[in-house]
């Protein structure tokens, strides 16, 4: 079977980075290597990953006074990485102790997929209801995606190693900040002709703590504003799948109606437009009964009724920003550019060196 190399980005990650690799090294099977990559850290998480110090675990520290970003940590470590398939996990992810050998059992019963990616499970352990909530969302999301992705995901997926180098590694001239990087590989892996797996086995405890401002603020920013530039570059329409999916369609065009009702019964002077709200409620549960059931069952209905809020609040400003994004991306705001027929700029060398891996 492959070999193994296991990535872990780090920056500032002294609260989580322990349970990260405690479970690394309590898997099943244990990783060829494992690549702890320093990305300018102010804390003390180094030392806390110097505590591990094996021949298997290898510290990769900072290489410039300012951070590059988990992209090119990524990136560095993935040119000395010895494993045949490279494991990226994030530094507040702990994996399952099967994760490793599903990961590589998954690459050498399907030897034509370049990729696959795994999902949060559903007990996060970080306090306070923005935290479950988004985390569970995430959990619930990548249970019921499509088997055969279009995407990809960097806090556990895999990819070959050859692959990953040809296609030229994450784009970290575009994403020099948590972002969409691994969406954005993912896309350009499809439009090249590789296949992704997404495999809901694959599994890993989620430590980070939310604030709702973070998350708002992450959501926007970092996730929706990218993305929506991705796809209006790649100009084939919203894909079927994940939090893009018709029922995500659905309860957006609900949540609209919810907030936009108010404002049209007092402009048209009709108070019958109020009955948008209930109409756009229903249709928000109706469209979200599974996920409001799960939630119901990790938290009752205390959980549900904030969950509902959230996601709610969710819909509203992730179609917000999608909707003013596409309105200023057709208005020549954002420059017009088709990266998924591209290597990155910033593209990494394959060496041959590399090609004799």
């Amino acid at each position: 079977m492959s070999t193994i190399t296991v990535i872990v980005p780090v920056y500032n990650a002294e609260k989580t980075l322990r349970a990260c690799l405690e479970a690394l090294m309590n898997a099943e099977q244990t990783p060829e290597q494992i690549l702890v990559v320093d990305d300018c850290s102010t804390d003390d998480g180094m030392q806390v990953a110097a505590m591990f110090g094996t021949d298997r675990l290898q510290i990769m520290t900072a290489v410039s006074d300012q951070p590059g970003g988990p992209g090119d940590a990524r990136n560095r470590a993935a040119r000395v990485a010895i494993g045949d398939i490279l494991l990226f996990v994030d530094s507040d992810v702990a994996l399952h102790r099967d994760a490793v050998r599903r990961v590589r059992e998954s690459f050498a019963t399907e030897p034509e997929i370049a990729a696959l990616f795994g999902s949060y499970d559903d007990a996060p352990p970080a306090p306070g209801l923005p935290s479950r909530y988004k985390n569970l969302l995430h959990h619930h999301v990548h249970q019921h995606g499509q088997k055969d992705a279009g995407t990809f995901w960097a806090g556990c997926g895999a990819v070959r190693r050859d692959v990953f180098l040809a296609v030229g590694g994450f784009d970290v001239a575009r994403f020099p900040r948590p972002s969409v990087e691994d969406i954005e590989l993912g896309m350009r892996l499809r439009r090249l002709g590789h296949a992704i797996r997404l495999v809901p086995e694959i599994q890993g405890t989620h430590w980070k703590r939310w604030s709702l401002g973070n998350l708002i603020r992450t959501d926007i920013f970092a996730r929706a504003v990218p993305w929506t530039v991705l796809l209006l570059e790649e100009g084939n329409g919203l894909p079927n799948d994940l939090n893009l999916g018709l029922r995500s369609r659905l309860s957006a065009f609900a949540a609209l109606l919810v907030a936009a009702a108010p404002f049209a019964a007092l402009v048209l002077v009709s108070p019958y437009l109020l009955l948008l709200i209930p109409i756009g409620i229903v249709l928000v549960v109706t469209a979200n009964a599974s996920l409001f059931r799960f939630f119901g069952k990790r938290g009752g209905f205390a959980l549900i009724i904030v969950a509902a809020f959230l996601h709610t609040l969710y819909l509203l400003y992730g179609t917000a920003t999608f909707l003013a994004v596409s309105l200023l991306y057709r208005s020549g705001v954002f420059p017009r550019r088709r990266i998924a027929r591209r290597k990155p700029e910033a593209a990494l060398a394959l060496s041959a060196e590399d090609l004799r891996r």
